[in-house]
């Protein structure tokens, strides 16, 4: 699945995105929608209603309308771009799609999502969709959403849907517990801006929640063969002074990094979406420490300033499962 440099996939089910409601979903249910990947096909399979298909499919309509499906994003944000993925349909897949969103500013019950009715705002009209391929549609809306409707029309199958997206969480709720918070999650705003490399797993993976479920849920790179070494830069979810560092391995064994580094920089004035420029200030949040394969490694900082982005080294390469920055918001009151 081609990914948003500088956005987060505000749907993602790995992120706590959830396909609420679908008018039908005779074929495939809604639920595989938000899954990762691309969707598989298995040449033979079949159910009871038909071939099996790794997406939402609906059935054959036969009256006027369309068919929808209402989604709860993980995380509240500002929605730029959609990726509307029909792999592997092709004869079935529909032949538009439109987009809805809404805001709510408290959870919504299944049983009372109709009080959106009056909350939807059309922020993709209704485009054409081509079989067995990634449709990729930018948005204009600058409205928070904390729903979205797909429409499909009239009928057929999609694969996977990602809302691409800047996560606008609420941070006042999140600081104010005593806990430390992880300023780099992407469901707290965090995102990956760039990388050297990511080969065998997407830098992404590194500020996904939960543990790691095998060495593909990492971020992991091609094996470097000439002189430097491997990097992401990330935006924090907010300016914050990160106090513990948890630099996780899990599953990387015979692939893991010798060591690793951090940097921080206050770059406040740099676009949403891009690295800080050069000649920004970087300081050293963590210096060059050894890492251990398959283990979970806990770190201090040897300074602690307000930063906004990070920039994660590793040496001279390899693969790291989860990047964790522990630490408290600066100046939100």
């Amino acid at each position: 699945m081609t990914s948003r440099p500088g956005l987060v996939d505000l749907a993602a089910e790995r992120l706590g995105g959830k396909a609420l409601l679908a008018n039908d979903e005779f074929f495939a249910p809604k639920e595989n929608l938000l899954q990762p990947g691309r969707g598989v096909f298995i040449e033979g399979r079949y159910t009871s209603h038909g071939a099996w298909m790794d997406g939402w499919e609906t059935r054959r309509r036969r009256e006027p309308g369309h068919d929808w499906c209402i989604v709860r994003l993980a995380v509240q944000g500002v929605i730029r771009a959609l990726t509307v993925d029909t792999n592997h349909f092709k004869g079935n897949h529909p032949e538009a799609c439109s987009l809805d969103a809404a805001y709510a500013a408290r959870p919504i019950a299944l049983k009372r999502l109709g009080e959106l009715e009056r909350e939807w705002i059309e922020i993709l009209p209704q485009s054409p969709l081509r079989g067995h391929a990634e449709n990729q549609f930018e948005v204009a809306s600058d409205a928070r959403a904390t729903h979205v409707r797909l429409n499909i029309y009239p009928d057929g199958g999609v694969a996977r849907l990602r809302v691409w997206g800047e996560a606008r969480p609420d941070w006042t709720r999140l600081a104010s517990g005593k806990r430390l918070v992880d300023l780099g999650a992407a469901r707290h705003g965090g995102v990956v801006l760039a990388s050297s490399d990511g080969f065998f797993g997407e830098p992404g993976h590194l500020i996904l929640p939960g543990r790691p479920v095998n060495m593909g849920d990492g971020w992991e790179t091609r094996r470097r063969r000439g002189p430097g070494h491997d990097w992401a830069v990330l935006r924090l979810g907010v300016r914050g002074v990160i106090e513990s560092v948890e630099v996780d391995t899990t599953h990387f064994k015979g692939n893991f990094p010798e060591s690793c580094s951090l940097e921080g920089c206050d770059a406040g004035g740099t676009a949403c979406r891009e690295p800080p420029p050069e000649g920004t200030e970087w300081w050293q949040v963590l210096p060059r420490t050894t890492l251990k394969a398959h283990t979970r490694h806990g770190f201090r900082p040897a300074e602690r300033r307000p930063a906004t982005h990070v920039r994660f080294n590793i040496y001279p390469d390899g693969g790291v499962a989860r990047l964790r920055l522990l630490g408290r918001p600066a100046g939100l009151g």
